[in-house]
């Protein structure tokens, strides 16, 4: 007796076990890990775990706890092809990522087929919500917005001769290049060099000796901090003196680690507010809360992103009282509002696009810090 007693109780544990675990809502994170965006990548998992646990320790939602299951896909496309296949083996319900555009490209098709809803964080290549994949969604702004700002820009500095530099390999920047090129022709900039740079060099005198030799007032780079920071070591050591002026992908600590404080000052590059700068009370408690547990507060805007991403998921599950993809989506599309995200309110066109965009323009002082100049709201100053 003792004995099937005691073997009714293993089984009883298991069947717990194992319901309790089915029970929990799974929501994928898809960011490099590894490789040269983990320090973006670890943040995204540091922010997403905090609300996640957050949420959890208030009941998580529909009564059932939220499991984060994190991927590594190297900030690669192969590397996203792969964790998205296996992510969408684990059930999950909605994934936030990748971070590169070319990495979320990679992933799109295989949760569209598989009915996930996705939601990147960083990934503003204009293309990606052009296809008009149902489940999929984004909580940055694109790049047609950023040029915007970026050409604005360029013209409130009364800069009248362009340099376009892009980095060929990478999506987000050949269609960021694309959309300055185009907003800067139908301001009457004039483009005195318009053309691409291998990235992976530690080597580009040759490319910034033929820009220079054209001499352009301000020279925009469509790229990654990584090449970024190399061009800034050369105009430094050429004694070059052009404005120079990135896109949001130089909008990374390394960048100055990589140029150092005396190549980088004077950078200016255009970007979704850093994180100390949100205001809302949302925002303020949630970075006290996570520099209390971390002791630092985000880095990276893309990881503060990537919160909202998470938000956003579990308040339509919320809403809809269901993890059905096709009311998640539909309800995402055409009446989903979130007044206190953490970079202010968040809402969605039928593409899949945020409604409520915000970009600094930021310049490196002598200190190596990133200090904004202007803040700019569906193209308006607002600061």
């Amino acid at each position: 007796m003792i004995r099937k007693i005691f073997c009714l109780s293993i089984i009883l544990a298991m069947v717990s076990s194992s319901g309790l675990a089915a029970d929990a809502i799974k929501i994928g994170l898809l960011g490099p890990m590894t490789g040269v965006w983990s320090n973006t990548g670890k943040e995204m998992k540091l922010v997403v775990e905090l609300l996640a646990e957050d949420f959890n320790s208030r009941g998580g939602v529909l009564g059932r706890k939220i499991e984060i299951v994190t991927l590594d896909d190297e900030g690669t496309p192969q590397g996203a092809g792969q964790a998205a296949k296996a992510l969408a083996k684990q059930s999950v319900t909605a994934v936030i990522g990748s971070l590169t555009s070319s990495a979320t490209e990679a992933s799109q098709d295989i949760f569209h087929k598989a009915k996930i809803i996705q939601i990147s964080n960083a990934s503003t290549a204009v293309g990606l919500t052009e296809k008009n994949l149902k489940y999929f969604f984004r909580t940055c702004p694109r790049d047609d917005e950023q040029s915007r700002v970026i050409v604005r820009t360029i013209r409130k500095m009364n800069l009248k001769k362009l340099a376009i530099l892009y980095d060929n390999s990478a999506s987000y920047a050949v269609g960021l290049a694309h959309e300055i090129r185009e907003r800067a022709r139908r301001n009457n900039i004039g483009i005195v060099f318009d053309g691409s740079l291998i990235p992976n060099q530690t080597n580009y005198l040759d490319i910034t000796k033929r820009i220079e030799a054209v001499h352009p007032d301000a020279l925009f780079y469509a790229g990654y901090y990584q090449e970024a920071a190399q061009l800034l070591l050369q105009k430094r050591a050429s004694g070059w003196n052009v404005v120079f002026i990135g896109g949001d992908g130089a909008n990374n600590p390394n960048l100055v680690s990589i140029a150092g404080k005396e190549a980088a000052e004077g950078f200016y590059f255009v970007s979704p507010p850093l994180p100390g700068e949100l205001t809302t009370e949302y925002a303020k408690a949630f970075l006290k809360a996570f520099k209390d547990k971390h002791g630092f507060i985000p880095h990276s805007i893309d990881s503060i992103l990537a919160g909202d991403a998470f938000r956003v998921i579990v308040n339509a599950i919320r809403q809809t009282e269901t993890t059905d993809p096709d009311a998640i989506a539909d309800y995402l599309h055409s009446r989903f509002f979130d007044a206190s995200g953490l970079t202010g309110h968040i809402n969605f066109d039928d593409k899949g696009d945020r409604l409520n965009d915000l970009y600094g323009v930021y310049r490196v002082d002598a200190e190596g810090r990133f200090v904004v100049q202007r803040m700019f709201q569906h193209g308006r100053i607002v600061k």
